[in-house]
């Protein structure tokens, strides 16, 4: 099979041992961001429309932090072949977790204040900060382990 067609078989793109993980870590990471960025512009015009998007962007962000973790898992154990799990590699599942939790719990906070109408607590925006820190540390050693980074 050549090159081309090879691109092109679905056994080669489904099959693939890492490559879903390389393809759907980019969603969570948009949707947060893009949510995040929703939010503080919707808090800055007082724009409810926009907190509203900032709301659901945050929420597909959180439940789709679910596959790429699974995928990760299977992109270790398959492509990485199960090595120890030790210096970048390390270093990107931790913040993975951190990831994926920090995102789960900015959700669950901002879902609280909806359900309440309670004022948006002082802490969230630190918070958010360290999210979208430990989201971008994570996505860079991400590119070093795919050879992206130089690595």
């Amino acid at each position: 099979m050549t090159g081309v067609a090879k691109a092109f078989d679905p056994g080669t793109v489904l099959l693939a041992k890492h490559a879903q993980h390389v393809v759907l870590v980019h969603f969570p990471i948009a949707l947060f961001i893009t949510g995040e960025a929703l939010d503080w512009a919707g808090r800055w015009t007082r724009r409810a429309a926009l907190a509203e998007a900032a709301y659901y962007n945050l929420l597909i962000a959180a439940v789709s932090t679910l596959p790429v973790i699974a995928t990760g898992l299977l992109a270790w154990r398959f492509q990485l072949e199960g090595q120890r799990v030790k210096g970048i590699l390390l270093l990107h599942l931790a913040l993975g977790g951190t990831s994926s939790a920090m995102i789960w719990v900015v959700w669950w906070v901002h879902f609280r204040v909806r359900r309440q109408a309670a004022p948006v607590p002082g802490y969230l925006r630190m918070v958010e900060v360290a999210a979208i820190v430990a989201v971008g540390l994570t996505g860079h050693l991400g590119g070093f382990l795919s050879g992206v980074n130089g690595g």
